[in-house]
């Protein structure tokens, strides 16, 4: 009888794990993931500085293309009509849709 208890043990470990392995590629899909804070880009940072970042494109003194912006900046990958959006040259960190940087690179 102990072998019977044993080896029943074994097949319903082995059919869970079986199971736990087929589902888990599905798993991240079922269960909602938990959101993670970006930081913002603000025109004191060392790096936004020395590019001339402003959040008002039109406080950029260096700007000369009066349609410039980083909506329609190549490295700007925010959504379109958003606000603000992560942006390549600022390692993805969130900048204004509305602001400007010597960096800008008008999309194809």
């Amino acid at each position: 009888m102990t072998q019977d208890t044993l080896s029943n043990g074994r097949r319903r470990f082995i059919r869970l794990a079986a199971a736990g392995l087929a589902a888990a590629p599905f798993a991240n899909a079922l269960m909602p993931g938990t959101a993670q804070a970006v930081d913002t880009v603000t025109e004191k940072d060392p790096t936004a500085a020395a590019l001339g970042y402003m959040i008002d494109a039109t406080k950029a003194a260096s700007r000369t293309d009066k349609a410039a912006t980083c909506a329609n900046c190549s490295f700007y990958s925010g959504k379109a009509g958003a606000a603000d959006g992560p942006c390549s040259v600022f390692a993805g960190r969130l900048v204004s849709a509305k602001g400007w940087c010597s960096a800008y690179a008008r999309k194809a």
